[in-house]
């Protein structure tokens, strides 16, 4: 059911690969872009973040600054930084992080496939991000950075076909600063492409990260029908750029909430309200050892929460970061809406228990939570019933590094 389509790539010159590719744009602030790619004139965010050419102070959303965007990807063709293939291919993008591997086959997706469901999201948008990769998309004329995919790994025709492909002498092997290790393989042979795409008729796919950047190609795509009356279907303004892994290789980190006070009550009295719902003991475990349990640290001790209640078992109310919504955050700290409260903060899994320690021990925060990462299974079950998960439901990690390979949409 599912078409993705082989593309022309427009990539980095081999020896520039590691001076160009960057965190997406959206995972940093306008200080940390100007820090990382000040004094790099190939970085990535000159184009996905080009504010930080123009005068201090230029509004992030002003057209000047994607006519900037627009501007600097073509004077990175122009100066050969970046070059475009010779005709349609699909590409594997492997990450290596902690010595673990994943690998996507680096594809265009069907805007047609989102506006059926078949690819099925789990996240709300933001009007006002989706409206600015809407106009990124638009004006700079890319898919600057891919959307994070991925399907159901029960399909040994395709493992085998990745196998073969996995043998190809990579294009670009660069480790970030970070210490990830990011490995790009062009696959040109056109009749192992034709069965990888063909691999994909029968299914369904998911979005893991990149609501954002996939609901902006989606408007790009009709915005272009619209003004193409006559289009076919195979102009490149149809598909967006994706990054589409097996689920089995995926690994999502917790999500963890930190909260400035305790809404009145002393630290004997919450944990006395607590436990109502759930057994509170303390443990010094600081991870949750598996599903529905959860880890707090308050005054200086690590407490586990068990709950004494049964756990349903509807898609989202069994969820950890529905439980704690709605039996802790909303009832006794007064946090009814997670999205827009001050009072409280969220901490990928990725900076550990030690920075909810830190958070904490500094007076600026009442009580930390740490919570069991959401199962993948969990997060296929929500978007199989057509749901939407609670904010803050998912962290994954590694992150897709943009500039490697970019889609052009004529």
């Amino acid at each position: 059911m599912a078409k993705i389509k082989a593309f022309k790539a427009l990539r980095p010159k081999m020896e520039l690969a590691d001076k160009i590719a960057e965190l997406p744009y959206d995972v940093v602030s306008l200080p940390e872009v100007i820090e990382i790619a000040g004094k790099n004139p190939y970085n990535f965010y000159h184009i996905t973040r080009s504010e930080m050419d123009l005068p201090s102070g230029t509004d992030p959303y002003s057209e000047a600054v994607y006519l900037k965007g627009k501007d600097t990807l073509n004077q990175f063709v122009k100066n050969g930084y970046l070059v475009r293939d010779a005709k349609p291919m699909l590409y594997l993008y492997s990450q290596v992080m902690n010595g673990r591997m994943q690998t996507g086959i680096v594809a265009c997706a069907s805007i047609d496939d989102y506006m059926k469901g078949l690819i099925k999201k789990h996240e709300l948008t933001r009007e006002e991000k989706e409206l600015d990769r809407t106009r990124h998309t638009d004006i700079v004329n890319a898919n600057t950075g891919p959307v994070f995919l991925f399907y159901r790994d029960n399909n040994a025709d395709r493992k085998a076909l990745i196998e073969q492909a996995m043998k190809i002498e990579p294009a670009y092997d660069i480790t970030a600063s970070d210490g990830i290790r990011h490995i790009v393989r062009v696959i040109e042979d056109g009749a192992l492409v034709d069965k990888l795409v063909k691999s994909f008729e029968n299914d369904e796919l998911y979005i893991a990260d990149g609501h954002h950047r996939a609901a902006s190609g989606v408007r790009v795509g009709n915005m272009r029908r619209e003004k193409n009356k006559s289009f076919t279907g195979d102009e490149e303004f149809n598909s967006f750029l994706s990054v589409i892994f097996p689920h089995s290789q995926l690994m999502i980190l917790s999500y963890n909430r930190v909260v400035k006070d305790l809404n009145g009550m002393s630290k004997d009295d919450f944990i006395k309200r607590i436990s109502a719902d759930f057994t509170v003991t303390k443990s010094g475990v600081k991870v949750p050892e598996k599903v529905n349990t959860f880890s707090m640290y308050i005054g200086g001790q690590w407490y586990t929460l068990t709950p004494s209640f049964t756990i349903s078992s509807d898609p989202i109310e069994s969820l950890d970061v529905t439980i704690i919504q709605k039996k802790i955050l909303a009832p006794l700290l007064g946090i009814e809406d997670p999205r827009k409260d001050k009072r409280i903060d969220f901490v990928g899994g990725i900076r550990g228990t030690a920075e909810l320690e830190k958070i904490v021990d500094s007076g600026d925060f009442a009580v930390a939570f740490s919570m069991y990462p959401t199962e993948i299974e969990q997060l296929m079950n929500v978007s199989d019933a057509g749901m939407i998960m609670p904010p803050k439901s998912t962290w994954f990690e590694p992150k897709l590094r943009d500039g490697l390979l970019i889609h052009e949409l004529d």
